[in-house]
C-alpha cells in the first residue's frame, strides 16, 4: 500500500485544531483545588522562616508547604559525571541557590485565593553574594554554592586523544577562538502542568511530559510508593523541546499536596516563572583551536569546554556539554581531536535539556573555525570543508570521540546545498550581505542500553511497542513513547498500515498513559521516538505478518512465501480467488480455530528493541543575511537546509521538523537570551523570533537508510536546530570580513555585532 515514504496527512491535526487536544489544561476533576508555588526572590541565601498565619486568612486556602513539611522529598540527578558529588536534591530546600527557586507552595479552592495567599507569605531571608557565569565561578574569590566542596567545580574529565595538544602545536596554522553561547529557554505553546489526584493508596498524575514512565518512577521512588501505585498520563503535549523530559521539583509539590489533602491538585507554570523555573540550556565557554597542514587538511581540533550547570546538576546534568565533546569533530577528518569538560554550579536556574542538546554549540564552535581558518588562509570556506570531509566509503567511521558514524553522504549535502543557494542581488540599502555555510553530524536514536550504563545515565535506552490485531482486523499499536507535537502518532500508523498490509484507516496508536502502554525509561527525548520506537514496531509487525501467513497458508493449502495481504485479505499471489478475509483470520486466531499446529492463539506481538548502536543523521545549511553596518541589526533574507534522515516514512513531516527547528535555532542565534544580574536576578526581556525574523527555508531531503535501525529510520527532531547559529554567524563574517575574528558569542543581538566593530 506504500504508507511508508508517503505524504500522508498529519492524523493528530483534526483533534488538535477542532479544540479537542487532550491537554492538562483540559483536565477537570470533582473536588480540583488549585496551587501556586512560591519562589524565592534572591538568587543565594537562606530561608530562615516562612510565616503562613496572614495566608491562612485568606478565604478557600486548603495547605501551605514549607521545607519543613517536605525534608526528605528529593529527586535524583540521572545523568551522572565523573566525580559528580551530587547526586539527588531537595525539592524544597531553604538554602537558596537560584531567584525562582521552589520555597513553599499554598493550595486552595481557586487558582484566585491561592495566589492571593502565596503573596501573603512572610518569608525571612538572609542573602548571600551570588556567583553568576561559568567564568567568574571559577575565580579565587567567588562565592562557593555549596561550601564544603571547596570549590565551584563539579566536574572535570577528558575526551579523545590526550596527545591532542601535541598535534596542534605542530601544525603549521592554528586558528585558536573562544567562543561563549547564551543561556536560552525552551519555550513550547503549552506551559508545564500537573494535575495530581490521589485515591485508594493510588496516585495519578495527569502531566505535560516527554517521558512519562522517567516520571512515574521519580514520583514513586520520592514518595516511597511502589510503582505500580503510580500512574502518570501524559496525552497531547504542546511541544516539549527537552524541557519536558523529567519532573521538576514544583511538579512533584502538587503530587505531595493531592497525596497531603486527598482530593485533586491543578498547577500551571505562570508566564513569569518560566524563565526562572522551567531549566534552560546552551549556557557555555569554547576555548578551540583547530589546527590545519599546509595544504589546508584538517590535523586537530581542541576545545575545552566549561558548562554552568546553575544551582545544582539538573536531571542531565553535564550531558550536554559532554555531548558538545563528543559531536565536536562532525563530517569532517582529522588527526587527533582533544575535549576537556568541566561543569561548574552558579547562583542561576539549574541547565538542563534543549532542543539538539549541546549539537547547536559544538557546531558553532567548528563551523566558526573552519570559515575563520578559509578567510585567514584565502580559501574558499565550502572548498575547505570538501577537501577534508569524510566520503561515503569510508563510512561506518568512529570518529576521534568515541562516536560511531553510521551511513550518509556528507560531501553529496553540502555540494546539493551549494548549488541551492542563491545571493540577494540587486538591493541597495546601504546594508551589506554575505552567505554562511555550516555542516554538522547529529547523534540520534538515543538508545544502547549499555552505553548509556557506561555514560553514566541511570536509565535504559530501548523501546517496545506492543501490536494487536482484533477479531475485525482493526489494528492497535501501543508504545511507550509519546506525542509532542512531532506527528508520531501518524508516522507509528504508517509503518504498522505498511508492514501488516492493512488500511491506515484501521490503524490506531496508543501513546502517554503508564498503564496503557509499554515501559519506555526516557521516552520522546533525543531524536528517538522513531528511530528507536519505530524499529520495535517494524519488528513487531514483521512477527505478526509471518503469524497471519502460517495461519492462512493453513486454511489455503499454500506455502506462506506463495501469499500476500492485499485488499484486507491474504491471497494467494497471482490467483485473488484464492484468499481469505483478513476478518477471518483474526477471528480463528483470537477463538483458536484452525490453528497450524504450534500457533498460538490470539494475534498481538509485543517487540523491544535496544539498538546496537546511535544513528547518526547529518545535515548542511546556509544562511542568506543582510547586516546594517550602523546598528549591528542582522536580517536573515533566505535559508537552506539539505538533511539526510535515514529512511523517509513521512516527508511532511520531517519538513516540518526542520522548518521549526531553524525557527528555534535563528532564535538562538540572533535573539533569544537569559541575561542575569551581579546578584542573580533574570532579567525579564527575552526574545523570540517571529515571522519577521524567520524567512522562507528551502529544504531538500536526502535518504541513506541506517544499518542498524529496522526499518532503516534515523532521528530528525532536533535536525533543524544545530546548523543555524553557524551559518548565520558565518553569513555576518562573510557580509562583514573585517570583524569575522571578533563574531565569537551567540545571539548576535545589533548590540554584539556593533560592539564586534566598536570594541
Amino acid at each position: 500500500m506504500g504508507y511508508v515514504g508517503a505524504r500522508t496527512p498529519r492524523r493528530e491535526d483534526a483533534r488538535l485544531l477542532t479544540g479537542k487536544g487532550r491537554y492538562v489544561g483540559n483536565v477537570r476533576l470533582p473536588g480540583m483545588a488549585y496551587a501556586v508555588v512560591v519562589r524565592s526572590p534572591v538568587a543565594h541565601g537562606r530561608l530562615l522562616g516562612c510565616d503562613a498565619k496572614a495566608a491562612w486568612t485568606v478565604e478557600g486556602v486548603l495547605d501551605v508547604i514549607t521545607p519543613a513539611d517536605a525534608a526528605d522529598l528529593v529527586l535524583p540527578c540521572v545523568s551522572l559525571a565523573p566525580g559528580q558529588r551530587l547526586l539527588s536534591y531537595r525539592v524544597l530546600d531553604d538554602t537558596i541557590r537560584y531567584a525562582g527557586q521552589p520555597i513553599a507552595v499554598v493550595v486552595a479552592e481557586t487558582p484566585a485565593a491561592a495566589q492571593d495567599a502565596a503573596g501573603l507569605l512572610d518569608l525571612a531571608l538572609d542573602q548571600f553574594p551570588a556567583t553568576v557565569g561559568a567564568e567568574r565561578a571559577l575565580e579565587a574569590d567567588a562565592p562557593l554554592l555549596y561550601p564544603d566542596w571547596g570549590t565551584n567545580l563539579v566536574t572535570d574529565f577528558p575526551l579523545g586523544d590526550a596527545d591532542c595538544a601535541d598535534f596542534v602545536e605542530a601544525a603549521e596554522h592554528v586558528v585558536e577562538m573562544t567562543f561563549r553561547m547564551g543561556r536560552i529557554s525552551p519555550h513550547p505553546i503549552e506551559p508545564r502542568g500537573v494535575v495530581a489526584a490521589y485515591a485508594d493508596d493510588e496516585l495519578t498524575v495527569h502531566i505535560s511530559s516527554q517521558a512519562p514512565h522517567h516520571v512515574r518512577e521519580h514520583l514513586a521512588d520520592a514518595f516511597g510508593l511502589t510503582h505500580d501505585q503510580v500512574r502518570v498520563i501524559s496525552r497531547d503535549t504542546g511541544g516539549g523541546f527537552g524541557g519536558k523530559e523529567h519532573v521538576y521539583p514544583d511538579e512533584a509539590l502538587v503530587c505531595l499536596a493531592a497525596m497531603r489533602l486527598g482530593r485533586p491538585v491543578s498547577w500551571t507554570e505562570s508566564p513569569g516563572d518560566r524563565l526562572s523555573a522551567t531549566l534552560p540550556a546552551r549556557a557555555a565557554v569554547h576555548r578551540a583551536r583547530l589546527a590545519l597542514d599546509g595544504d589546508g587538511r584538517f590535523v586537530a581540533l581542541y576545545a575545552d569546554i566549561l558548562g554552568d550547570l546553575g544551582a545544582h546538576p539538573s536531571n542531565v546534568g553535564i550531558s550536554p556539554f559532554a555531548v558538545s565533546g563528543t559531536l565536536l569533530p562532525g563530517p569532517y577528518r582529522f588527526e587527533r581531536v582533544g575535549v576537556r569538560v568541566r561543569g561548574v554550579v552558579t547562583n542561576t536556574t539549574p541547565t538542563g535539556s534543549y532542543r539538539g542538546f549541546g549539537q547547536p554549540e559544538c557546531t558553532w564552535t567548528r563551523e566558526r573555525l573552519i570559515d575563520e581558518a578559509a578567510r585567514r588562509l584565502g580559501l574558499d570556506p565550502v572548498e575547505l570543508r570538501l577537501r577534508n570531509m569524510l566520503e561515503p566509503d569510508e563510512l561506518p567511521y568512529p570518529n576521534r570521540v568515541y562516536q560511531p558514524y553510521d551511513s550518509g553522504d556528507y560531501p553529496r549535502a553540502l555540494r546539493t546545498l551549494r548549488d541551492l543557494v542563491t545571493p540577494v542581488t540587486g538591493v541597495d540599502d546601504g546594508r551589506r550581505r554575505g552567505i554562511g555555510y555550516s555542516c554538522h553530524v547529529e547523534t540520534t536514536g538515543l538508545g544502547p542500553s549499555m552505553d548509556l550504563k557506561a555514560t553514566g545515565i541511570q536509565a535504559g535506552g530501548y523501546e517496545t511497542a506492543v501490536l494487536r490485531m482484533e477479531q475485525d482486523a482493526s489494528v492497535v499499536v501501543s508504545s511507550g513513547v509519546v506525542a509532542i507535537g512531532q506527528g508520531i502518532e501518524t508516522a507509528l500508523a504508517q509503518i504498522a498500515a505498511d508492514r501488516v498490509g492493512v488500511p491506515i484507516e484501521r490503524v490506531r496508536v496508543v501513546l502517554g498513559d503508564t498503564a496503557a502502554t509499554p515501559y519506555s525509561s526516557i521516552g520522546s527525548i533525543a531524536s528517538r521516538s522513531l528511530a528507536v520506537g519505530g524499529g520495535a514496531l517494524v519488528r513487531a509487525a514483521a512477527r505478526l505478518r509471518d503469524k497471519l501467513l502460517a495461519i492462512a497458508a493453513h486454511r489455503l493449502e499454500a506455502a506462506p512465501g506463495d501469499l500476500e495481504i492485499a485488499e484486507e485479505s491474504v491471497r494467494v499471489k497471482g490467483d485473488p480467488r484464492a484468499s481469505v478475509p483478513l476478518r477471518e483470520l483474526a477471528t480463528s486466531a483470537w477463538r483458536a480455530w484452525d490453528l497450524p499446529e504450534g500457533v498460538t492463539p490470539g494475534l498481538e506481538e509485543r517487540v523491544s528493541y535496544d539498538p546496537s548502536a546511535y544513528t547518526f543523521a547529518y545535515g548542511a545549511h546556509a544562511a542568506a543575511v543582510a547586516v546594517d553596518p550602523e546598528t549591528g541589526a542582522v536580517e536573515v533574507e533566505r535559508y537552506w537546509v539539505v538533511n539526510d534522515a535515514g529512511t523517509l516514512v513521512n516527508p511532511s513531516l520531517v519538513e516540518d521538523q526542520i522548518r521549526g527547528g531553524v525557527a528555534q535555532s535563528i532564535g538562538m542565534a540572533l535573539t533569544e537570551e537569559i541575561v542575569h544580574t551581579d546578584e542573580g536576578q533574570p532579567l525579564a526581556e527575552y526574545f523570540l523570533p517571529t515571522t519577521r525574523e524567520v524567512p522562507d527555508i528551502e529544504i531538500v531531503l536526502l535518504e541513506t537508510p541506517s544499518p542498524v535501525t529496522p526499518g532503516g529510520m534515523k532521528g530528525v527532531g532536533e535536525a533543524g536546530t544545530i546548523g543555524p547559529p553557524a551559518a548565520i554567524g558565518n553569513a555576518v563574517a562573510a557580509a562583514v570580513p573585517e570583524l569575522a575574528g571578533r563574531l565569537t558569542d551567540v545571539p548576535l543581538t545589533p548590540e554584539v555585532v556593533w560592539r564586534c566593530r566598536y570594541p
